[in-house]
């Protein structure tokens, strides 16, 4: 947060979209990038910009942040979180990656929207070596319940 503010104080006009630096002058922060193509990041643990939503997150996500395991954490369907797009990207960014790497994808809500895609898309993820885990297990903490996994790194 202290370099996001920094870079917006001493560079005003200057924006981030999927932590590259953009100029909000445009319409289109894809078309602005200002920040040339680099190698991937390979990480273990990502986790989807803003629940998943379609508003900041695009194939070149998926194609520069190289995840072991993707977290999709979007429970709203009113502001199309996760949004199908998203989830899309993930597989045509994945498609690029020329290496056949296991991923898993962590949904931490069952919704309509992954179920669907999950569904509709279940071919094409075999093919690019993603799995989609699904809790079976619960957690209850006094009033609460929801569901749980472990992941071993």
């Amino acid at each position: 947060e202290d370099e996001l503010s920094r870079s917006s104080h001493s560079n005003p006009g200057k924006s981030l979209v999927n932590g590259i630096k953009t100029n909000p002058a445009s319409n289109s922060p894809k078309s602005s990038l200002s920040v040339p193509m680099g190698p991937p990041v390979y990480v273990d643990l990502a986790y989807i910009p803003n629940h998943c939503s379609g508003k900041n997150t695009d194939p070149e996500f998926f194609k520069r942040v190289r995840a072991s395991y993707y977290v999709v954490s979007g429970n709203d369907a009113a502001n199309g979180e996760p949004s199908r797009a998203v989830l899309d990207a993930l597989l045509e960014g994945k498609s690029q990656w020329g290496e056949n790497l296991q991923v898993t994808l962590i949904p931490t809500h069952d919704t309509e929207v992954t179920r669907e895609w999950y569904q509709q898309t279940h071919e094409k993820q075999q093919e690019l070596n993603i799995m989609v885990l699904a809790s079976s297990s619960t957690v209850v903490m006094q009033d609460e319940s929801f569901p749980a996994c472990k992941i071993e790194f």
